[in-house]
């Protein structure tokens, strides 16, 4: 809930933001500069998405985790696609996404404020009231986890979970 009151209050404020210099600058010359920076955006994404999977491929193919590749090339894509929204405060973050140097500081203030796994409302399983040992199917009931010496049990009376792997010689159900 705090991020979508976020989300919309910083859409707020960047039309705000818009129609106030738009009236000092005028329509055609706003309009022009939010088409400008929208296309400018586009090719990024377009450029920057490809350059960055083929760096990460590259460092996966050499045997490495490409984790810094990939949230560069995130930060990259979400100033690109910032720099398509129109709005000159989403266009100022968007500029902040691409400069190396602002987009660390980015990155470290994030870190700072806490923003690490709560991105788009994703929760721990412990945050709603489901033990983290435990496992919650979708119809929300509680099982637990994995028993004994950490192989999970299948019975022949229990349908397989999704993903489990039936070996051909097992009969089918």
């Amino acid at each position: 809930m705090p991020l979508l009151l976020f989300f919309s209050l910083f859409a707020l404020l960047d039309f705000v933001i818009l129609f106030s210099i738009g009236s000092e600058i005028g329509l055609l010359t706003t309009l022009l500069l939010v088409l400008a920076t929208g296309f400018i955006g586009l090719h990024l994404i377009r450029r920057e998405g490809t350059a960055t999977l083929a760096r990460a491929q590259q460092r996966f193919a050499q045997g490495e985790i490409p984790s810094s590749e990939l949230m560069t090339g995130a930060a990259l894509i979400f100033g690109g696609a910032l720099l398509m929204a129109p709005g000159f405060l989403s266009d100022g973050l968007g500029l902040m996404c691409l400069i190396p140097d602002a987009r660390r500081l980015l990155g470290k203030l994030l870190t700072r404020i806490g923003f690490k796994g709560q991105i788009l409302g994703a929760t721990s399983a412990g945050s709603r009231g489901v033990p983290p040992d435990g496992w919650e199917d979708a119809s929300g009931v509680k099982r637990e986890g994995r028993q004994g010496d950490g192989a999970s049990s299948h019975s022949s009376e229990q349908a397989p979970l999704e993903g489990d792997f039936i070996s051909r010689d097992e009969p089918r159900r």
